[in-house]
């Protein structure tokens, strides 16, 4: 196997495990629940994503390639912004006085 590619796919699966430990200590650590969603939509999901396209460059690799990664990435990708959107709105829903206050115009 070509050693460029290898490095690439240990890069990613770096990559993938840092953004995963940065987003979940964001969820442990921060404060309020609207902060503590940055961590699993945001963060979490570009490091599953990132161990994900190196299992499909592996895999592609071997000659073992299939859509499977390359669906549950789209599928990541797509649900976790929209499930994210949703507890947000359904927490302002339950708490109104939580949500921010509108700029001060000048």
């Amino acid at each position: 196997m070509n050693l460029a590619i290898e490095i690439l796919i240990v890069l990613m699966l770096v990559i993938g495990a840092a953004f995963a430990l940065v987003g979940s200590w964001g969820l442990a650590k921060l404060q309020d629940f609207f902060k503590r969603l940055h961590g699993p939509s945001k963060a979490t999901t570009l490091g599953v994503g990132c161990v994900l396209i190196a299992s499909m460059l592996w895999f592609a690799l071997l000659g073992q390639g299939s859509g499977h990664e390359l669906l549950i990435t789209l599928f990541l990708f797509l649900t976790a912004p929209v499930s994210a959107h949703l507890l947000v709105k359904a927490a302002l829903k339950l708490w109104p006085q939580a949500a921010p206050k509108p700029p001060k115009s000048s």
